[in-house]
């Protein structure tokens, strides 16, 4: 894969973000193009197949299992990257990806929390990419800048 292509700046991007090597890097960029045409975060994790079904009626809201009718591409390297980091979570204690594994796992069981992972890798894709800077740790996770400056 390496031979065939070059590490592009979106590539590079994408591999600063926990879960996502080389391959997934050239997936996701290869499907997404420019990520611009979404108008938010939302939309993108949408498209990408990361957020469930909403059934509302009443007053009452029930979400349902992961849209199907989604670029599957994107919908299989989000789902890699969250069993990636399912797998490594005790060697990332601390980083959000791993706490927020092990919390939704704890109340929801692991096919939701990795429905989690994968929304979350999303939403930091599209903004790693619209950014044009590499992956930080949200503010309050032990990883991130402001805790760990002395």
């Amino acid at each position: 894969m390496q031979e065939v292509f070059a590490e592009s700046e979106e590539v590079r991007l994408l591999r600063s973000i926990p879960g996502i090597g080389f391959i997934l890097a050239v997936v996701i960029a290869s499907e997404i193009g420019d990520v611009s045409r979404f108008p938010s975060s939302a939309h993108f994790a949408s498209y990408a197949g990361t957020t469930p079904r909403v059934h509302a009626s009443g007053g009452k809201v029930r979400y349902g299992q992961v849209r199907s009718d989604v670029n599957r591409y994107l919908k299989w390297g989000f789902a890699e990257a969250a069993n990636t980091i399912c797998q490594l979570r005790r060697r990332w204690t601390g980083r959000h990806v791993s706490e927020l594994y092990n919390r939704v796992k704890l109340r929801r069981g692991h096919q939701t929390a990795i429905g989690a992972v994968s929304r979350h890798l999303a939403e930091s894709v599209y903004w790693v990419l619209r950014k044009r800077e590499p992956y930080r740790e949200p503010k309050g996770s032990a990883y991130s800048v402001s805790s760990t400056k002395g």
